[in-house]
């Protein structure tokens, strides 16, 4: 009679996509932190709505928040997974992680701040500066997510 192994005593099949996909949650998650915790509630400069009265806007942050927390959460259960079964590749994690972070900021200040009007950075000032200096950041962190990314793929061949 055969007993099948346990998914821990089967030999890992390493990929990179989940170490990826870990690092890109976090970067989501730390850039949905950081923009909710600097913007909104230290220097009150917007909420994630601002469309509406203050108290929806806390709402909208609210919820802004626990989306990047589940993303952060998500992404350590990944982590977590990937370093016990010895599958975790950190060149990939790492630009995964700025892709993530870059991707987000970048989609903030396009599609939330741009296209749909959810909220600006500042109002009341130019807000040119502050777009190019969020959006230029979003961009610096997708390149050399990226190039990282193609590194550790061009290591692992």
């Amino acid at each position: 009679m055969s007993v099948s192994a346990s998914p821990r005593d089967r030999p890992a099949v390493v990929t990179p996509a989940r170490s990826v996909l870990s690092g890109v949650l976090l970067g989501v998650g730390i850039a949905a932190f950081v923009d909710e915790t600097v913007f909104h509630q230290l220097l009150h400069w917007h909420h994630f709505y601002d469309k509406s009265t203050p108290a929806a806007g806390l709402v909208s942050d609210g919820l802004f928040h626990a989306a990047g927390w589940f993303c952060a959460v998500g992404s350590l259960f990944l982590f977590a997974d990937l370093r016990r079964r010895d599958a975790l590749r950190l060149r990939h994690w790492w630009g995964g992680l700025l892709v993530g972070a870059g991707g987000f900021q970048l989609y903030d200040g396009t599609v939330q701040h741009k296209l749909l009007r959810l909220h600006q950075i500042r109002y009341h000032v130019d807000i040119a500066p502050y777009d190019w200096t969020w959006n230029v950041l979003a961009l610096a962190m997708i390149v050399i997510g990226g190039l990282l990314l193609v590194r550790a793929r061009r290591a692992g061949r």
